[in-house]
């Protein structure tokens, strides 16, 4: 069962046996707490994976207040380089290349670029997939939290998370967010970009803080993807 705006305010107080609560959202204000959720915020630091950019573009564009003082070279480090896209579009600057592939199964991958949201806005692109994370760093017991898109976030055409909207009862850090938008789009730090929800569990616990096998456990900030690794499986009879 899901816990109403009430019931995640009272479970913030109530205490287990070792006097921790069964929520930690920090920081937190009663006015983001909802009917059946509490809203979370955008950071102002996102990373993208190196791989993925063409020489010479940016990932991300400083926004100047108005559309019209945007020019498709804005995403050009250099004039050479819009010069030479204009020449070779499909050739180097498409997403469809497969130079700018990601191997989840090889570490070097996961190489980053950090990218700083100014307060006056961040124009995503999208064709680039980038690593945001909350402002707001919670701790789960007894409860199984998972995040989702505000509906005014939705309706914007931001996706805030692919497959990864699920937590696990033990999680303590704050939330990565791997934000893909439509259409070119601007973000803001501190903007509400999603809702945390929580569910009652059933049966034993088995807490991600102490599963050897969690690899985000902790985590603050934007945090890169661990390698996937390949099972030798075996089939049972």
């Amino acid at each position: 069962m899901q816990l109403t705006g009430p019931e995640i305010l009272k479970r913030m107080q109530k205490t287990t046996n070792k006097n921790i609560p069964d929520i930690i959202i920090t920081p937190f204000n009663e006015n983001c707490l909802g009917s059946n959720s509490y809203d979370l915020h955008l950071s102002d630091t996102l990373k993208v994976y190196k791989c993925t950019i063409p020489k010479g573009m940016n990932p991300a564009i400083r926004y100047k207040g108005s559309p019209e003082k945007h020019y498709i070279s804005d995403w050009f480090e250099e004039i050479r380089y819009y010069l030479d896209f204009l020449n070779n579009p499909y050739r180097y600057y498409t997403e469809m290349n497969p130079q700018y592939l990601i191997d989840p199964c090889d570490d070097k991958f996961h190489e980053t670029i950090d990218i700083k949201i100014p307060e006056t806005g961040l124009i995503l692109s999208p064709n680039v997939g980038y690593l945001g994370s909350t402002i707001e760093y919670t701790e789960t017991r007894n409860l199984f939290p998972y995040i989702d898109g505000k509906s005014s976030v939705g309706r914007n055409f931001i996706l805030n998370h692919h497959t990864a909207g699920r937590g696990d009862d033990g999680f303590c850090g704050t939330w990565t967010l791997e934000i893909k938008t439509l259409y070119q789009t601007v973000v803001y730090p501190n903007m509400r970009i999603g809702q945390i929800y929580y569910e009652t569990c059933l049966g034993k616990r088995k807490p991600y803080n102490t599963n050897k096998n969690s690899h985000y456990n902790g985590q603050i900030g934007p945090t890169p993807a661990a390698k996937i690794q390949i099972e030798n499986l075996k089939k049972e009879r």
